[in-house]
């Protein structure tokens, strides 16, 4: 059994909070694990729209979702208004990770870690791109 570990940065860079609708839900009355995903992107999705880009444009090239891992913590349910905390880390050539918190605001609990690996890519050539220059001083700006 593989017992993956995702860190905690030391800094966040952006915070939300999303409610916990019905559809969210799955036949064990908690929020379902295919849900969890579905709500960091639109965590993604608040965190990129601050910043004045979009999943479609960032510096005039895009994102797609390499890989995702996520670390399961405790139920949260109908109604919960989770928070998440989302910080931007090991930005490289080609892309950054995206690291996920998510916890209950009634009780402070975590709920899950989630981390994300993105990639910059050209959609209209279909290959990954170049992190654009101007996204590194962003990133130091949304810190």
């Amino acid at each position: 059994m593989s017992r993956l570990h995702i860190q905690q940065p030391d800094l966040w860079n952006f915070h939300t909070q999303i409610t916990v609708h019905i559809g969210d839900i799955n036949y064990g009355n908690h929020l379902a694990n295919d849900a969890v995903l579905r709500l960091c992107h639109e965590a993604r999705l608040r965190l990129l729209t601050s910043m004045n880009y979009s999943e479609m444009n960032i510096e005039g090239t895009g994102l797609i979702m390499l890989d995702a891992l996520v670390e399961y913590k405790n139920q949260a349910y109908y109604g919960d208004i989770l928070e998440f905390s989302l910080a931007i880390t090991d930005v490289s050539k080609i892309g950054f990770n995206l690291i996920y918190r998510i916890s209950r605001v009634k009780d402070g609990k975590i709920i899950a870690m989630v981390q994300t690996g993105m990639a910059f890519f050209d959609y209209n050539r279909q290959r990954i791109s170049r992190t654009p220059e101007h996204f590194h001083q962003r990133i130091n700006q949304v810190k």
